[in-house]
């Protein structure tokens, strides 16, 4: 028995019989997304980057790896889709190959142990999506061992070609793949790992209402607090006002159905002239008259002082 090499195809020719096969899957109902690499760079992001330095650092993965670059730039992943801790991918190659790759979820303790650390630390959804954080955090979540990205123990691949590799170039070219595609949905990551990206910011919600509540300001975050947690401006809200009181509800039956005759002039009234006020009479006497006054005589001088003057 002799082993003879399949005959060589170009890329050309490999990526013409993947658009037919995938116009065929379209039509029964297929949504696919290919990997487009534009130049030699494969990911540009800081999730999209990291993920590809990540893979690179184990030697597991040395011999097949540089292969899986030259098939992932020249547009050979026809097909990526990332699911809850699944990879299903459509590789061109002398035929088109199919993939799967399962990656176990983090561990609750290591899930745990990364919100705990990155606690206060990110300042909004915006920011961890595009990779805006400290190099604290950075270190937390790239660790090799405990970070966010999988071991190589953790990751179980399957490719439908004939090589009997554990990592075939197929398989090499769909992981860088992934890391191209999170430069547009790094949220992706957090779904292939089985966790919420959200909790990351929950925790630092949660830290601001305990400092709220110990300063007795509550539990209801203001919306500068908010704007922090979540880097966007929220209006705030204007005082409320207190309701009007309920109309009484009109009459039920028959009288609610009436309607309501209109109100009768009012009476014309004759004007009442003002009253003088009583004054009380007094009773007392007229003052009597006086009597005319008599004039006094002057009386005659006496003897004795005439004889004296004389």
């Amino acid at each position: 028995m002799f082993f003879s090499w399949r005959p060589y195809v170009s890329v050309a020719q490999k990526r013409a019989n993947a658009e037919r096969h995938l116009a065929r899957m379209k039509k029964k109902g297929m949504v696919v997304q290919p990997i487009t690499i534009e130049g030699r760079t494969i990911a540009r992001s800081f999730w999209g980057a990291s993920w590809c330095a990540h893979l690179e650092q184990f030697s597991d993965y040395d011999n097949r790896l540089p292969r899986g670059r030259t098939y992932v730039r020249n547009g050979s992943v026809c097909h990526l889709e990332i699911k809850k801790c699944e990879v299903h991918a459509i590789v061109s190659g002398s035929e088109l190959y199919h993939i799967k790759i399962t990656i176990e979820p983090l561990g609750s303790g290591k899930w745990a142990a990364l919100k705990r650390q990155c606690a206060g630390q990110i300042g909004s959804l915006l920011d961890l999506l595009q990779g805006k954080l400290s190099d604290g955090v950075m270190a937390v979540v790239t660790d090799k061992d405990d970070g966010l990205f999988p071991h190589p123990k953790q990751i179980k691949m399957k490719c439908d070609c004939p090589d009997s590799a554990r990592m075939c170039k197929h398989l090499a070219a769909v992981l860088y793949g992934v890391g191209s595609r999170l430069d547009h949905a790094p949220e992706l990551l957090f779904l292939l790992r089985g966790v919420d990206h959200g909790e990351l910011i929950a925790t630092k919600a949660d830290a601001l209402t305990a400092v709220a509540a110990k300063a007795g300001k509550g539990r209801r975050l203001k919306g500068a607090d908010l704007s922090d947690v979540f880097g966007v401006d929220i209006a705030q809200e204007a005082p409320e006002q207190p309701a009007a009181p309920p109309a009484r509800a009109a009459k039920r039956g028959k009288a609610a159905a009436r309607p309501v005759p209109p109100a009768r002039p009012p009476r014309k009234v004759a004007p009442v002239p003002p009253v003088a006020p009583a004054v009380a009479q007094r009773t007392s006497k007229p003052p009597a008259p006086k009597a005319p006054r008599v004039p006094r005589r002057s009386s005659p001088p006496s003897q004795a002082t005439t004889s004296h003057r004389g």
